[in-house]
């Protein structure tokens, strides 16, 4: 082989150089959509429809006033000192060094349908596209295109989806929740296509016998790929409605004891299923907790509300810990807005709490957020923020970080466009501090 010139050399060490580059860019390009490693491998997210009060719960005011506190004017310390919050949540003060309260929220958005849209997906709402949520998003990313296998789809709701928009949003019914309907804290839970109400299992096996029975056509050409894949079919769905899957949803399995620890009630038997579906792989669960759109009466609804949210959560926080589960698994607790910082005394509201957007609280624990820690304040009525506002976008892109989900990574969309997880703050016109570093 005849020997390069020096313009041969030079010329081949330029191809080598390039060749090393690309596969360098490659590489890094790789590890860029891959996304950051992954803390966390489920969320569950406590989803408090209506918006609930900050000064009730994690920002209590004690020195406000009347016409701000009410009757709830005595908050109580939590085991992590400096941290105090509102006096009907005893046992979750008990859990502070497991959770962080964010008390610096801010969307200034006070109605509930685009109040929601802006919590559940980052984005302001309008525009042609409605975008998916965080809930679809992680099913996305981590769901059956990515390796999940469970008959048991990858996001659940407890028990109904949230109602304001479509929470799938541009991703499509395979993103789309699946709502479980039915009622945990019933002597039997009837999950809506899982258990049939007044159906036995023993029933429900004798009506399959049937089937086969009375299937002539199948029983007589098996190997029919038909056939086959209509049997492989039959088979996930009964492995739901009979199978380990069924079992899942039989809170009778779990010892009374904690059963009653989480509270005998939708929200506390929902935390518990909510803890069995993480343990079992499910990536995302949300608990729709209604009740919070307190205009009326508000001091009332929050005696009997609280010590029920109490009770739940705390048991969570409590049983993810003990079971391994909590260092693995996000908590994100919050509403789409707050409250009203001032009560309305006045008739009709008689004690009532309004639509408040412009400072609010949100709570985070597990998976990668550490505990014991605030995150930004309100000032002294909790009117406006008053040091580190938060977005929903720093929050959820935290949440995508913590779950190894890249926000910079491309979502597939009907439009072809280039659309990312997580929108730039020049592109939402939300303006953002950064991600919770500080407590992650």
């Amino acid at each position: 082989m005849p020997a390069l010139s020096p313009e041969g050399e030079s010329m081949d060490r330029k191809l080598t150089l390039s060749i090393a580059v690309w596969l360098l860019a490659v590489t890094v390009c790789c590890a860029v959509w891959a996304g950051p490693p992954a803390r966390a491998k489920a969320v569950i997210q406590i989803w408090m429809w209506g918006g609930p009060s900050q000064l009730d719960t994690f920002d209590p005011k004690p020195d406000a006033g009347y016409d701000y506190c009410g009757p709830l004017n005595k908050p109580i310390q939590t085991n992590v000192p400096g941290i105090q919050i509102g006096e009907l949540l005893p046992l979750l003060a008990q859990q502070a060094d497991k959770y962080s309260i964010i008390r610096s929220m801010t969307h200034g958005v006070n109605g509930h349908e685009t109040a929601a849209y802006m919590v559940q997906t980052g984005r302001k709402p309008g525009g042609a596209l409605v975008y998916p949520s965080v809930g679809a998003v992680v099913s996305l990313f981590k769901g059956y295109d990515q390796g999940y296998t469970s008959l048991i789809p990858p996001y659940i709701v407890l028990t109904r989806t949230q109602g304001r928009f479509s929470e799938a949003g541009f991703l499509g019914p395979s993103c789309k929740p699946f709502a479980t309907g039915g009622n945990p804290n019933a002597g039997r839970f009837e999950v809506e296509g899982i258990i049939a109400p007044g159906i036995s299992d023993e029933r429900q096996r004798g009506r399959r016998n049937l089937l086969h029975t009375l299937d002539t056509l199948g029983n007589s050409m098996p190997a029919e790929p038909e056939f086959a894949l209509l049997n492989t079919t039959e088979e996930k769905a009964y492995d739901l409605i009979l199978g380990e899957a069924s079992k899942l949803f039989d809170l009778a399995q779990e010892p009374a004891e904690l059963r009653d620890r989480y509270g005998r009630n939708t929200f506390g038997q929902s935390c518990l299923m909510a803890r069995r579906l993480v343990e079992a792989g499910v990536p995302y669960v949300t608990i729709n907790y209604g009740g919070w759109d307190t205009h009326k009466q508000h001091f009332q609804i929050m005696r009997r509300k609280l010590p029920e949210m109490d009770k739940g959560m705390a048991t969570l926080l409590e049983d993810l810990a003990d079971r391994d589960l909590l260092d693995t698994t996000i908590v994100w607790w919050g509403g789409e807005f707050g409250r009203g910082p001032r009560v309305d005394w006045e008739p009709p509201w008689n004690g009532g709490r309004s639509h408040y957007g412009q400072c609010f609280t949100h709570v985070v624990a597990g998976g990668g957020f550490q505990g014991g820690k605030v995150v930004g304040a309100s000032n002294a009525t909790g009117e406006q923020v008053a040091e580190r506002p938060v977005s929903v976008q720093d929050l959820i892109g935290s949440i995508y970080e913590l779950m190894g989900i890249d926000p910079d990574a491309p979502l597939p969309n009907p439009r072809g466009e280039d659309i990312k997880v997580l929108p730039s703050s020049e592109e939402s016109g939300i303006q953002t501090e950064g991600r919770l570093h500080e407590i992650m």
